[in-house]
């Protein structure tokens, strides 16, 4: 069966870490990588607000996380910065990560990211530091295939954040489905590629 792990026993998989944030694109890249037999993933990571104990880039609380990580079965890591990390903190304490990961025989992070290039890039190039890579398995997919693939995978997720520039405050707190989908306005990316909207995958 094409991407059975019978096919790639455990001494010839590359052993990877995946970047968590807890969102639906995280969920849908992180699934793929599982369905590909070239990976191990030893660990989740998440970078985390020590002050308000949230995860950074969505903001919800890290008993959230934890459920998400225990519900995965996958390990969990948190790196926690201060309240108002600046990119030197964040970048100091994701290199000792990075190096303690590599020591152990971890060659490469996955993202989900889709679409921004400036951000592939500074990955890509902070990792290049430690002598990693960058893994994306969603990278330049279309993302109404990804967002139609997500519900196919029978996931649910929430919004748990807007930038009302797009959408009213109603829309936090509510579930995401196909039929909110296509009431977003054409200017708004259904995965919110453009920081139209959070999803946290719950």
């Amino acid at each position: 069966m094409v991407g059975s792990d019978a096919w790639f026993p455990d001494m010839t998989r590359e052993k990877i870490i995946f970047c968590w944030s807890g969102g639906k694109d995280s969920a849908l890249a992180l699934n793929r990588l599982r369905q590909d037999g070239r990976y191990e993933i030893v660990s989740l990571l998440t970078t985390c607000n020590e002050h308000f104990q949230r995860v950074s880039m969505h903001g919800v609380r890290l008993e959230l996380l934890d459920a998400q990580a225990a519900a995965i079965g996958l390990p969990l890591e948190k790196v926690f910065v201060s309240q108002r990390s600046s990119n030197d903190e964040y970048q100091e304490k994701m290199t000792a990560c990075m190096r303690a990961h590599q020591a152990r025989g971890v060659s490469a992070c996955a993202f989900g990211d889709i679409f921004l290039e400036d951000l592939k890039l500074w990955r890509e190039a902070n990792l290049a530091q430690v002598g990693m890579r960058g893994i994306f398995p969603l990278w330049k997919c279309d993302s109404r295939e990804l967002i139609r693939e997500f519900f196919a995978l029978g996931f649910g997720t929430v919004i748990c954040c807007v930038n009302d520039a797009y959408l009213g405050e109603d829309a936090v707190g509510r579930n995401l489905h196909a039929e909110f989908i296509r009431s977003l306005p054409p200017e708004v990316d259904p995965c919110g590629e453009n920081g139209e909207l959070e999803k946290e995958v719950g």
